[in-house]
C-alpha cells in the first residue's frame, strides 16, 4: 500500500474516533449535570464513562449502516426498495446496539464483582433506547448521504474543471496547428519566388526552412515556451527572409536580459514578424527596418513587433490575416483577461503590434536541481 494512502486512510480513522469520543464526552457532561441536578449523584468518571460506552458501542454499529445508506441511496428509480430496506435497517440497528451494549454492562459488572444476568440488563435497554436508536440511524443515513451528495458534487465539479481544460487545450493545439501549414506555405511560397533568380539563396532557404520545421514538430505539445527559446526560432525564420531580401531588411533586437526567461505562447512572434514583412516591408521599394523588443513591466511582459512600412489605414480598421487572428485566440485562450493585444501606427511612421502578457518566469516554475548526481 502507498505511505501517502495509509497515512489518508489513518486519518480518516483518527477522525472517526474523534467524533464518537466528542460525542460522548458532551453527552457525559450533559449527563453529569442532569444528573447532580436530579439529585442523583455521580462522579465525573462514571458519566463519560457511562456515556462513551454508548457513544463508542454506536461507533461500532454506524460502520454497517454507513454501507447500507452507500449501497442502498434514497434517490432513484428505486427509492422506495432502498426506503423499506433501511425501516428494516433501523430495526436491525437498534436491536444489535441494544445486545452489543448490554454485552458491555455484563462485562463491566462481571469486571467489577457484581453479578446480574443478561436480561436485568437488556429489558430496560429495550424499553428505553429502541426508538432512540432508530432516530440515531436515521441521523447517520442522512448524515452519510450528505456527504455522499458533496463527494459527487466535488467529483463532477472536478471532471468538469479536467473537461473544459481538455477542450481548451485542444482547442490551443487546433490553432497551433493552424499556425504551422500557414507558416509553411508562405515560407515556400518565398523560396518558389527566388527559385528561378537566385538557386543558391533558395537551396539554403530550404535548408533553414528544414531546421524550422523540425524545431517545430518537436515544440509542438509545448504551449508555453521561454522568450529566449522563441527568439532563437525567430533568428532562425529571419535567416531566411534575410536571405531573401538582402539588405533591403534591417533587425533590430531590443530585448531586456532580465525578459529572457519570462514565458511566451509558443510561435507567438513568427506570425508578428511576417505580417510585418508581408505588409510592412514587402510592398515598398525603400529598406525596411523591424525592432523586437520586450521589456518587463510589473507583473506585466511588454512585447513589441514594429516595422517602417506604410502603417494602419486611414479609417484606422485592421482586417486579420491567419496569423493576427490566431496570435489574438491563442491569447485570448491562455491568459483570458490577463493579455492585451494592440495594433497602432508608430509616430516616426509604420506600424507596432504590442502583447502585454501576464509575467511568468521559466526559471521560477521549473528550478534548476542545483545538487544533480
Amino acid at each position: 500500500m502507498p505511505l501517502h494512502s495509509s497515512v489518508r486512510g489513518g486519518w480518516k480513522w483518527a477522525a472517526f474516533g474523534g467524533f464518537w469520543t466528542l460525542l460522548g464526552l458532551s453527552f457525559g457532561s450533559q449527563f453529569y449535570i442532569s444528573s447532580a441536578r436530579a439529585g442523583m449523584a455521580m462522579s465525573w468518571s462514571q458519566a463519560i464513562t457511562y456515556s462513551l460506552a454508548d457513544w463508542y458501542v454506536w461507533a461500532l454499529v454506524s460502520l454497517p449502516v454507513v454501507a447500507l445508506a452507500r449501497r442502498f441511496p434514497l434517490a432513484g428509480a428505486r427509492w422506495i426498495q432502498s426506503l423499506l430496506i433501511h425501516l428494516a435497517g433501523s430495526a436491525v440497528a437498534s436491536i444489535a446496539y441494544i445486545f452489543l451494549r448490554a454485552t458491555v454492562e455484563v462485562a463491566k459488572g462481571w469486571l467489577a464483582n457484581q453479578t446480574f444476568s443478561f436480561r436485568e440488563v437488556i429489558e430496560p435497554l429495550l424499553v428505553k433506547t429502541f426508538h432512540f436508536n432508530v432516530l440515531i440511524y436515521w441521523v447517520i443515513v442522512s448524515v452519510t448521504h450528505a456527504f455522499e451528495y458533496y463527494r459527487k458534487f466535488q467529483e463532477r465539479e472536478w471532471r468538469g474543471a479536467e473537461l473544459e481544460k481538455r477542450l481548451a487545450e485542444a482547442r490551443l493545439h487546433a490553432l497551433q496547428m493552424q499556425l504551422n501549414p500557414h507558416f509553411l506555405f508562405n515560407t515556400l511560397h518565398a523560396i518558389s519566388s527566388l527559385m528561378h533568380k537566385d538557386v543558391e539563396a533558395a537551396d539554403r532557404m530550404i535548408v533553414r526552412l528544414g531546421d524550422l520545421l523540425r524545431y517545430a514538430l518537436e515544440s509542438t505539445h509545448a504551449q508555453e515556451v521561454p522568450l529566449r527559446q522563441e527568439l532563437d526560432f525567430l533568428k532562425r525564420y529571419l535567416e531566411i527572409e534575410q536571405t531573401r531580401f538582402g539588405d533591403r531588411l534591417e533587425i533590430r533586437m531590443n530585448v531586456d536580459a532580465d525578459a529572457l526567461d519570462a514565458l511566451v505562447p509558443n510561435l507567438v512572434l513568427q506570425p508578428l514578424v511576417e505580417n510585418a514583412i508581408q505588409h510592412g516591408i514587402e510592398p515598398h521599394a525603400r529598406r525596411g527596418e523591424i525592432e523586437v523588443a520586450a521589456h518587463r513591466d510589473r507583473d506585466d511582459l511588454v512585447i513589441s513587433v514594429a516595422d517602417n512600412g506604410g502603417g494602419l489605414a486611414g479609417n484606422g480598421q485592421v482586417h486579420d490575416g491567419v496569423g493576427l487572428s490566431n496570435t489574438r485566440a491563442r491569447l485570448q485562450q491562455l491568459y483570458g483577461a490577463r493579455q492585451e493585444m494592440d495594433l497602432s501606427n508608430r509616430c516616426e511612421g509604420g506600424l507596432a503590434v504590442t502583447l502585454k502578457l501576464p509575467w511568468r518566469s521559466a526559471t521560477l516554475l521549473h528550478p534548476q536541481n542545483s545538487h544533480d548526481d
